[in-house]
C-alpha cells in the first residue's frame, strides 16, 4: 500500500536516529558530543599521531555517504574530501569551514536517513552489493559506528579537561 510506512524500516531509522541526533537512553549520540564546541576541543589531540574530533567528524561523514552509495549503487568517489575514510582537515581550521564540514556530516545523515526509508523491506535480510553483510546488518553497523565515535569524543572532551 503506497504511503503506509514499514515498521521494520520504522524501527531501523529510529536505530540510526538515536544513534546520531535523537534523545535515547545510552546518552550522548554522535551529534551532541560535537554541540557547541570550540576549533580549539575540535583540533585537540591525546598524542601526535592520535585523530581529533573534527576528522572524527569528517570520518563519521565519510562513512554515511559510503554506507548510501552502496545501498543505492551511487558512483565511488563521489565524496567532497580526501583521503577517504580519513580526510583532511581543510587548510584553514576556523569555525566557518568546521560549519561547512559539519552541514556535510548533517547532510550526509540525512540522505542516508531517506535512503534507508525508501528500502522496500525484501530487500532488507539481502546481502549488500560489496559486502558480505545484509542492509539490516550494515544499518545496525553504521549505528553502532556513530555511538563508538560519540563515545569517542567523550573520552577526548574529558582528556582535554584532564
Amino acid at each position: 500500500m503506497p504511503g503506509k510506512s514499514d515498521p521494520q524500516i520504522d524501527l531501523l531509522i529510529e536505530l540510526l536516529d538515536q544513534a546520531f541526533d535523537k534523545h535515547a537512553w545510552h546518552g550522548t549520540n554522535l551529534r551532541g558530543s560535537i554541540r557547541g564546541l570550540t576549533v580549539k576541543q575540535l583540533l585537540w589531540r591525546p598524542s601526535p599521531k592520535r585523530h581529533n574530533i573534527w576528522e572524527i567528524a569528517l570520518h563519521t561523514a565519510y562513512w554515511k555517504y559510503a554506507i548510501n552509495r552502496r545501498f543505492t549503487g551511487g558512483k565511488k568517489g563521489a565524496f567532497p574530501r580526501l583521503p577517504s575514510d580519513w580526510p583532511s582537515l581543510p587548510d584553514k581550521t576556523d569555525i566557518r569551514n568546521w560549519k561547512e564540514d559539519l552541514a556535510l556530516l548533517l547532510g550526509y545523515h540525512k540522505t542516508l536517513r531517506k535512503t534507508i526509508g525508501e528500502l522496500p523491506e525484501s530487500k532488507l535480510n539481502r546481502e549488500l552489493p560489496e559486502s558480505k553483510y545484509s542492509y539490516v546488518a550494515t544499518i545496525y553497523g553504521i549505528a553502532s559506528h556513530d555511538l563508538y565515535h560519540a563515545g569517542q569524543i567523550q573520552l577526548l572532551k574529558k582528556m582535554q579537561r584532564g
